[in-house]
């Protein structure tokens, strides 16, 4: 909000007001919660999965992959101590290399998209591109989910909400 309404609601009686400097396309990249139309369109933050397995890059892969099909996921991704993305671990490189830490055989760099990146175009790119997975982060860099493609297909074939 601007200074001068932070100012404003001050004067209204209201004790704890912040001004969120970054603005308000911050605040939809991170994905927090949206009110009116906005609410109702797709994106990839509305599908993305949160319950998304995560391992440090110092971690043995043994302990990982067993984390990984405990969950039934084929992908884990790799953060940081401040849960920022720092690379993929798929299930394929983890079989290869259970006898090593996961920074040796993960995927490093791997593509992140916003929270308010509209599902349609997304899914749409993902397909042309033989993309199954892409990791939904904050304007920090910090996990906030994975999207599937096969699931951002479903949510807009069932039509839910509005796609952009």
């Amino acid at each position: 909000m601007s200074p001068r309404v932070a100012a404003r609601l001050e004067q209204l009686g209201f004790r704890q007001v912040y001004d969120y400097v970054p603005g308000k396309a911050d605040a939809l990249a991170a994905g927090w919660p949206l009110e009116g139309r906005s609410a109702k369109a797709l994106s990839a933050g509305t599908v993305a999965r949160s319950d998304v397995p995560t391992s440090r890059a110092d971690e043995p892969v043994d302990e990982v992959l067993a984390r990984m099909r405990d969950a039934g996921q084929a992908v884990c991704v790799v953060v940081d101590d401040d849960h920022v993305v720092t690379g993929l671990l798929r299930r394929p490189e983890a079989e290869v290399g259970t006898h090593a830490t996961v920074e040796q055989v993960m995927r490093p760099g791997s593509v992140t998209v916003r929270a308010h990146e509209p599902l349609g175009p997304l899914v749409r790119r993902m397909a042309k591109a033989r993309v199954h997975t892409v990791v939904v982060t904050d304007p920090e860099g910090r996990l906030l989910g994975l999207l599937e493609r096969t699931s951002g297909e479903r949510a807009l074939q069932e039509g839910h909400a509005v796609a952009a």
